[in-house]
């Protein structure tokens, strides 16, 4: 196996190597980025929704259970894994960056699972018509908890491109000799 630092690990000789590991690269950026701007938007949205009271509040929520918990599954789960495999992949300091989007990617799954997720079921029964009294602590803790998820997720997508900026050229068949000579002198 050919190592270079900061680049992922690649056999000499192995045609596409280089380029599967670009759309690798490519999908995490695509998922993480898709997945922290819809977190934005949801940030915006719910920003804004506190200047109304409970019916108007609920009823938003209501809507935003409909579907949103689905696009944050097609978009997180990608993101994770193609962000693993990209981890596994990488060496030197590409991988101790990447591997810290992966970190951050778990922080963004963790809350979600402990907080967002059971708060968005309790919020899936509630009635527009009558609100739970505590519904002003509920949506707090839910919005802080999406407050940590979308600042994560938001360095995630830093990181990589971070990552994707500065990483060296992979050695493939079209620059494979000027690594060889880099390897020879050595």
């Amino acid at each position: 196996m050919e190592r270079t630092a900061g680049t992922a690990s690649v056999e000499p000789g192995v045609v596409g190597a280089g380029r599967l590991s670009r759309v690798v690269r490519g999908l995490s950026l695509l998922f993480s980025g898709v997945f922290a701007g819809f977190l934005v938007c949801v940030l915006v949205l719910e920003n804004s929704l506190r200047g109304f009271g409970a019916s108007v509040y609920t009823q938003v929520r209501l809507v935003e259970l409909d579907s949103l918990d689905r696009l944050a599954s097609v978009t997180l789960i990608p993101a994770i894994v193609t962000t693993v495999v990209l981890a596994i992949w990488a060496r030197g300091n590409d991988r101790r960056v990447v591997l810290i989007a992966v970190a951050l990617l778990v922080v963004v799954f963790a809350t979600t699972l402990a907080i967002n997720l059971p708060i968005n079921s309790d919020q899936s029964a509630w009635s527009v018509l009558n609100p739970p009294a505590d519904w002003a602590a509920v949506r707090d803790r839910w919005q802080l908890a999406h407050l940590i998820r979308t600042a994560a997720a938001l360095l995630a997508f830093g990181t990589l491109i971070g990552s994707a900026v500065t990483r060296r050229a992979l050695p493939g068949p079209e620059n494979s000799s000027r690594v060889l000579k880099v390897e020879a002198r050595r």
